[in-house]
């Protein structure tokens, strides 16, 4: 088994030459930027590496303004990192060969909504609050949920899903089309708003999750959904994980369409409390929601009580109005943030991984025990609903030997998963941190077929280099 990939053994030098930047500078004015702090804010994510900045930020307003940057960054070898709002958790955004950071975030316009086919397109730097605020007066919603308000673009690179995975799907599920620009700055689409095609090789399900090592996506056409008649949300707590998770694969295997299933560990309870004021029972806990018709969503929420009930959970409590669930929801979106403030001053190591929904109470059992027995501070949430959960270690910035306990407790997570024929990665991505471990999940036949296609794809190597595999 491979261990995760340390930052200092990706570092390429490939200097930017002078002639691009000044063609740069002339092209985007006060757009281009090589100010230090830009560039630092750029060449830092949430992984747990140090910051690692590109030589220089260009922030793109439209299609046009992307090719420009990648025709020349073709011509002269330039890396490119695709930037949104910088929510990776696995050194995506890092800059280990220089180049240039392409910021998305001001690409932020709808520009297709067509609310009787359920679909719209977007600029890649729409972030899934603004398209729900823009589309809620419809009657529809987007419901791929990863907690922080990343940029759709960013979520279609990664892969994301989040909390409403279990019954709406991740963003593969969820992505109909795509605008991209490729390496050579050649503009091409893949896919259409019709909701099924078999003409030719599926591009779109290429780049998505590509992690923007084959291209940038400038714009991206989605599902929607038609926002639910009822929604009620759901806590109840537990003795211990174990029962709490039992209590989820009953719920699952029974076939009710819960639309999500979310656990937090005590750990993570009493961070939510002690950043929200939540005031909840500091115990295991399950937090659930139902959507549909009055009807269905009471049915949904009786046959989940009785099923938790008799699995040993205590405290069913209900949160019917939009503001008690807002506020539920708002503190586990913020688990990340709430979880770190149990170790001031650290950097979290978090492992992602997913396994058949049959297996999750045996690895969340061993890998509680292993977390226990190392001393470190941790919490875990996971989307347990479709067998994907996060163990999060909290080590404090700078601390070598506490680092290197994480990565090894993360290194056994990943091993028990693949073992269980699941993945060491539910939704964050490769990147550059979890490298070694898709070597072990797929095989090197499978990685070098991965490799032969950025070759054909990006031959010069510079569609954010040193992520997912080796050059």
């Amino acid at each position: 088994m491979n261990a995760p990939h340390e930052l200092q053994s990706r570092l390429v030098s490939r200097p930017l030459p002078g002639a691009m930047l000044q063609a740069l500078r002339e092209r985007f004015g006060a757009r281009c930027s090589s100010a230090a702090a830009v560039r630092e804010q750029h060449g830092r994510d949430e992984s747990p590496f140090p910051t690692t900045p590109p030589e220089v930020v260009v922030y793109c307003e439209s299609t046009d303004d992307v090719v420009a940057v990648l025709r020349l960054a073709d011509a002269n070898a330039v890396p490119v990192i695709p930037y949104g709002v910088g929510t990776s958790l696995e050194g995506h955004l890092l800059a280990v060969q220089g180049g240039v950071s392409l910021d998305l975030s001001r690409m932020s316009a709808v520009v297709q909504l067509n609310p009787e086919d359920l679909t719209v397109t977007v600029q890649a730097g729409v972030t899934r609050e603004q398209l729900n605020q823009e589309i809620r007066d419809q009657g529809l919603f987007f419901p791929i949920d990863p907690g922080a308000n990343a940029t759709l673009g960013g979520m279609a690179a990664t892969r994301a899903s989040g909390t409403n995975a279990v019954r709406y799907g991740t963003m593969r599920e969820n992505v109909l089309g795509l605008t991209v620009v490729t390496a050579a700055g050649e503009l091409i689409r893949t896919g259409t708003r019709a909701r099924k095609s078999s003409a030719g090789y599926d591009l779109t399900r290429l780049f998505v999750g590509s992690e923007g090592t084959l291209g940038v996506m400038t714009e991206v056409t989605l599902k929607l959904y038609p926002l639910p008649e009822a929604v009620s949300a759901a806590i109840c707590h537990f003795a211990d994980i174990d029962a709490a998770v039992r209590a989820t694969i009953q719920v699952i295997q029974m076939g009710v369409p819960i639309a999500r299933c979310e656990l937090l560990d005590v750990n993570a309870v009493r961070a939510v409390n002690a950043q929200s004021r939540l005031g909840l029972r500091e115990a295991p806990m399950l937090l659930m929601e139902f959507h549909g018709s009055d009807a269905s969503v009471k049915e949904q929420a009786e046959t989940v009580q009785a099923i938790t009930s008799e699995a040993g959970g205590e405290d069913f409590q209900w949160a019917s109005t939009p503001e008690e669930r807002t506020r539920l929801w708002t503190a586990r979106h913020k688990a990340y943030f709430a979880g770190m403030q149990l170790n001031p001053g650290c950097r979290t190591v978090t492992t992602d991984t997913c396994v058949p929904i049959s297996r999750l109470a045996e690895i969340i059992k061993l890998s509680v025990a292993d977390a226990d027995a190392s001393g470190l501070p941790y919490y875990i949430v996971g989307h347990v609903g479709d067998g994907n959960f996060h163990l999060a270690y909290l080590v404090q910035e700078g601390d070598a030997e506490q680092r290197a306990l994480a990565e090894a407790m993360s290194l056994q997570m990943v091993q028990r998963a693949i073992a269980l024929e699941g993945t060491c990665s539910g939704e964050h991505g490769i990147g550059l941190h979890k490298m070694g471990f898709l070597v072990d999940e797929a095989g090197a036949g499978t990685v070098a077929l991965m490799r032969s296609i950025k070759h054909a794809l990006d031959p010069k190597n510079i569609m954010n280099p040193g992520k997912i595999f080796d050059w």
